[in-house]
């Protein structure tokens, strides 16, 4: 009970502070009154739950994309073996971030894991975990302090981005090899997005494996895209094609499946297919259908959602069951999917749709 009220308290006090300026305490009288009624109607437990469980947020900034509903899946396998409560949020800009976090705590939480839609926000949410007593760690997405600097004291599980990148560019360039295009004849379309470090990294990572492995630096052309849209990369890749009218074959990479796909769109919108244009992904989560086509959509990066999702709110159960905290840094790889693997591998991480 007097968790409970200590929770409502500091809720009476938070909305006091931001909204009742001139007639604060009058405010606060009425709303710790109100506090109060709904704790006795409750039974002083928040619900009728079991105030003893463990319940931990997973937070996610784009809900509706296969990759974080992988995520969600597999954190729920976790919340079901392990006996705790799995909060899903889709926390799509900063505000819903702060207000989802409070009330995380309100709830009864203990912890959360956070991919957020702002990196930038990282001292804002590590200040309202510390304010509210919940432990954390970010996912995909390594948060980032005022100086842009990588805050690298809060636990954190991503890819490995541009390890990752440089297994695109090896692809890309292999299968140019294996095709018989010729250097001359051919350019790298690179969309790229520059508001977002693992992003960056993917992409940079690409081009570098592109160049290393004996592409001419000249030839590599990157379109920004200004949002992380499949629509903003048909755009950027767009207008690269039209400043570019006299290259032939293209190698075309981004910084994930989405990406990809709007830029072969993009070629295709020009009458430029398969034959002409090698197109390589990252996630493997949205593949399914493009591989089922017949299209320049070569193939993509499978990354495992399952060590995204059950590994990262397993952490964070250990953490406050036992006291043990998650590795600082934890990094994950990827496969190669073609058409002639990817129903193969997508059984086999549970990302089949039948």
């Amino acid at each position: 009970m007097g968790e409970c009220f200590e929770l409502a308290w500091m809720l009476v006090c938070r909305w006091e502070l931001r909204t009742m300026k001139r007639f604060r305490w009058l405010g606060c009288l009425l709303l710790v009154g109100l506090a109060q009624v709904w704790l006795v109607g409750c039974g002083g437990d928040g619900g009728g739950s079991d105030s003893g469980a463990i319940k931990i947020g997973f937070l996610v900034k784009q809900p509706e994309e296969s990759w974080f509903r992988a995520e969600w899946r597999y954190a729920q396998e976790a919340a079901d073996e392990k006996g705790f409560e799995l909060i899903k949020i889709g926390a799509k800009d900063a505000e819903e971030v702060r207000s989802q976090i409070d009330s995380l705590a309100v709830s009864g939480a203990q912890g959360f894991v956070i991919c957020t839609p702002d990196v930038r926000m990282g001292p804002a949410i590590k200040r309202l975990a510390e304010q509210n007593d919940l432990k954390f760690m970010t996912v995909d997405d390594q948060l980032v302090d005022a100086e842009g600097a990588f805050m690298t004291e809060v636990p954190h599980l991503g890819i490995a981005a541009k390890e990752i990148g440089r297994q695109v560019g090896k692809a890309l360039y292999v299968e140019m090899q294996n095709r018989g295009w010729a250097v001359e004849d051919t350019a790298a379309c690179v969309v790229v997005f520059k508001d977002l470090d693992t992003a960056r990294e993917r992409t940079d990572g690409a081009m570098e494996a592109l160049i290393e492995a004996g592409f001419p630096v000249e030839k590599v052309y990157q379109a920004p895209q200004k949002k992380d849209e499949t629509d903003e990369a048909f755009n950027a890749t767009n207008d690269l094609l039209t400043n570019h009218p006299e290259v032939r074959n293209w190698l075309v990479c981004g910084m994930n499946d989405l990406t990809v796909i709007g830029a072969v769109r993009a070629f295709s919108s020009k009458g430029i297919g398969k034959d002409r244009v090698i197109a390589i992904g990252i996630n493997g989560t949205d593949v399914q259908d493009e591989l089922g086509k017949d299209n320049a959509f070569f193939g993509s990066m499978l990354l495992q959602p399952r060590l995204h999702g059950y590994d990262t709110v397993s952490m964070v159960y250990d953490w406050i069951q036992s006291g043990v905290a998650p590795k600082a840094d934890t990094r994950t790889t990827a496969i190669l999917i073609t058409r002639d693997n990817y129903e193969q591998e997508l059984k086999r991480q549970g990302l089949w749709r039948e």
